[in-house]
């Protein structure tokens, strides 16, 4: 059930003074390809999603910030002054966006705050991203004048995520939370950070997010053995980045990056990122002349070198691709992948509107049977970023 203003302002009524404040949202994201792209300073094609993050905000008088997470049911209070700030990881998240708006100069005050995010956590669609979109832009309206450009909105989150939370993030999540566009998904270059608006504008067409409710374990190495690999490959290519690298040239040196230690592991990730960034460019002008054959095909591809190459999916995400690809374009399905870090969490699919329940059908029946586990699926189209309610 979608989250709806009342379902925030029932609890910030209950929780604080009976009075009311601004509403707020910001969204969630899915990246439609362009996976693991963006620490190599490449291309990622994100969309934002209705799903997102609801807060209502009343400035309070003081230096105190009294926030509560309805989805967590936990309450915390602190000083914008506090250097330190709360401990909780949520509260973080609004204590490192206020700290860095006040940083750029918008005199933020204290304020009472309730929220709550009906994006599924630890699905890889960034409820992080949302929630440090939200409370960006609120501070720029309450106290900025609306002076601090989305981008550097966006860049706040960024600033959270590594000097709060101790996130070595992208850009990707933030910019596309903060800066989309209603019926448009983001081809974003890493590099210049220069967002691009590629209109989905097709009523035919929706988003289809499968969750797996899968989550493995991991040991915490998986991340930055990737990030160290790509590092690692383009140093021998004599690239500061794997950006910098082309199919052929990478091919023609395949041997710089086989050794005994590693095998053709370095190869491969490689392959993975370098191929990617093709793929996020392709399907990019794909859309804009809707080649939606072109698109399937680059979204499968994909799924198949995060598979093989990068080696970041799971069975369980390769029985929702293979369930995708069996309904195919005559049942309605364009092209899915896995969407997101990696090891579980969710597939996205484009799909026909007007098969979106058939498919969802066949999706649920299918994993079901094929794991024991029931997804949840959704649809959505590509939403706007963050903005007052």
């Amino acid at each position: 059930m979608k989250l709806t203003i009342d379902d925030v302002r029932s609890r910030f009524i209950k929780h604080f003074d009976g009075t009311t404040g601004n509403v707020y949202a910001s969204p969630g994201r899915i990246n439609l390809i362009g996976e693991h792209t963006d620490y190599n300073n490449g291309f990622v094609f994100p969309g934002a999603v209705e799903q997102g993050m609801i807060a209502e905000i009343k400035p309070n008088g003081t230096r105190i910030v009294r926030a509560y997470s309805i989805d967590l049911k936990d309450y915390v209070e602190f000083s914008l002054d506090d250097e330190k700030g709360p401990k909780a990881t949520w509260a973080r998240y609004i204590f490192g966006v206020c700290r860095e708006m006040m940083a750029l100069g918008v005199p933020v005050e204290g304020f009472n705050t309730a929220f709550a995010g009906d994006v599924p956590l630890g699905a890889g669609m960034s409820s992080s991203a949302a929630l440090e979109s939200c409370f960006a832009f609120a501070c720029n309206d309450l106290w900025g004048d609306n002076k601090i450009e989305k981008m550097e909105l966006a860049r706040v989150g960024q600033r959270t995520e590594h000097k709060y939370v101790g996130c070595n993030c992208g850009i990707m999540d933030q910019f596309i939370s903060a800066l989309a566009e209603k019926d448009c998904a983001m081809l974003l270059d890493c590099r210049s950070q220069e967002p691009k608006s590629i209109p989905i504008s097709d009523p035919s067409v929706s988003v289809l997010i499968a969750n797996s409710n899968v989550k493995h374990a991991l040991t915490g190495s998986e991340y930055p053995e990737r990030r160290a690999s790509c590092e690692e490959a383009a140093r021998r290519l004599g690239c500061e980045l794997l950006r910098d690298v082309s199919m052929e040239t990478l091919l023609a040196n395949k041997d710089k990056l086989i050794d005994e230690a590693n095998g053709d592991r370095l190869f491969r990730r490689a392959r993975h990122v370098v191929g990617e960034d093709a793929r996020t460019l392709k399907m990019a002008d794909a859309l804009v002349v809707g080649d939606w054959k072109t698109v399937g095909e680059q979204m499968y591809a994909s799924h198949d070198s995060l598979r093989d190459d990068f080696e970041v999916s799971c069975p369980e995400i390769d029985v929702l691709v293979e369930i995708a690809r069996s309904i195919g374009p005559e049942g309605g399905v364009i092209g899915s992948r896995i969407t997101g870090g990696g090891f579980g969490g969710c597939t996205v699919s484009l799909v026909k509107t007007d098969k979106v329940d058939e498919i969802t059908r066949k999706y649920e029946e299918e994993y079901e049977k094929k794991t024991g586990i029931k997804p949840t699926i959704f649809s959505t189209r590509p939403a706007e970023g963050a903005r007052v309610l």
